[in-house]
């Protein structure tokens, strides 16, 4: 006689059963289930993050390409801008943390674009969440290319060193959870704050000739245009939202995360582009690391060199997350150390940074192209 199963959720996830000696076995996934499902007896968890461990992550992203640029920004706009785009940033994350909470199955930009518009959206906002995420990788490798021609003198071709970028990038890149991203970002946020604080203290002991400071200046559609666009791109993390509360051990956590996150970038981005531009005026370089003298410039960019380098693996791990999770989701590769899975992350990262390092080694004016990629894709997210 065959059991009554009326009474039976047909709707719940079934149990996962071990024996002694069976293998982790992911279950079929249900639409509103999490992205990385029952982790339970998994080799690789996703979901391990504290809300204080994703904050060094979610600011250390932005801060080296940023703080370097936010400086030269300052004599176009001030810091009103800054601090506008800020509370913005703030409002449209816990925006996005309530939609997370909403849909516990969205992990990334095309998730969420597949809830509002179909398949259609997904594909659409899945296109420009990679199309951002390369191009800020290529950005990096950019700036890691020229950090070393200024360390260096330009010692060998550039395309040698956009090479070693292309390299140290994709090998930091390997690791398959934001939890070990982290610690690198860490580092990497350390780094960049003592660049600045270098940079600041050099310009302040220096005091280059014929500084001159304007409150407001005129400036052209087309340096106001850039200079919108490089503080969008200060605070454009929200491709990344998703799939940091999907890591993180209580998602609900998630606006004590993005406060603490946007207080420390916003202070930054302010205290550093004032005081720089005080000191060096007119001549703020672009990076702004490159505004003190010869020696001291490469002093901080040495100093900088794993925000350099990390703040763009942090970008392209998202990149690769996105591709990783799409194909296996559902699936046993997700949590598993196979040849296959881990083959599978390894052949994602070096297309994806091949392209970037393509982008950033062909396109002339390549700066100029990321911001405007840059400033219509995160608007639109």
């Amino acid at each position: 006689m065959s059991p009554d199963t009326s009474d039976l959720d047909l709707g719940t996830r079934p149990a996962v059963s071990l024996n002694r000696g069976e293998g982790y076995k992911e279950q079929p996934e249900t639409p509103d289930e999490e992205p990385f499902g029952d982790e339970e007896g998994a080799e690789v968890r996703y979901r391990t993050l504290e809300w204080w461990f994703v904050s060094p992550g979610s600011a250390e992203g932005r801060q080296s390409r940023s703080d370097v640029a936010c400086e030269q920004e300052m004599r176009d706009r001030g810091v009103i801008l800054i601090v506008g785009i800020a509370i913005l940033t703030v409002y449209t994350g816990c925006v996005m943390g309530q939609f997370k909470q909403r849909y516990p199955h969205v992990h990334s930009i095309a998730d969420g674009g597949e809830v509002l518009f179909g398949w259609i959206g997904r594909e659409v906002l899945g296109t420009g969440l990679l199309l951002c995420l390369v191009f800020v990788m290529g950005g990096h490798i950019l700036t890691f290319t020229v950090m070393m021609n200024t360390l260096t003198d330009h010692g060998t071709c550039s395309i040698v060193f956009g090479v070693v970028g292309l390299l140290i990038s994709l090998i930091l890149s390997l690791p398959r959870t934001f939890k070990r991203m982290s610690w690198l970002s860490v580092i990497s946020f350390a780094s960049i704050v003592a660049a600045v604080l270098v940079t600041m203290i050099a310009l302040g002991v220096q005091r280059p000739p014929n500084v001159k400071v304007e409150v407001t200046r005129p400036t052209s559609l087309y340096r106001a245009f850039l200079a919108v666009t490089d503080i969008v791109f200060a605070y454009a993390a929200h491709p990344a939202f998703f799939g940091y509360i999907s890591e993180m051990k209580t998602p609900t956590d998630w606006p004590k995360t993005l406060c603490f996150v946007e207080v420390i970038n916003t202070t930054l981005y302010t205290v550093t582009g004032v005081v720089i531009y005080r000191f060096a005026g007119q001549h703020v370089a672009s990076p702004a690391l490159g505004s003190s003298s010869p020696l001291m410039a490469k002093v901080a960019y040495g100093i900088a060199i794993p925000t350099i380098v990390i703040a763009g693996v942090i970008n392209g791990h998202i990149a690769c997350k996105y591709i990783y999770v799409r194909l296996f989701r559902g699936t046993e590769h997700m949590h598993q150390r196979s040849l296959f899975a881990i083959g599978t992350w390894v052949a994602i990262s070096v297309v994806l940074w091949t392209i970037a390092w393509v982008i950033a080694e062909a396109v002339p004016e390549f700066n100029n192209l990321l911001s405007l990629v840059l400033v219509f894709v995160c608007v639109s997210f």
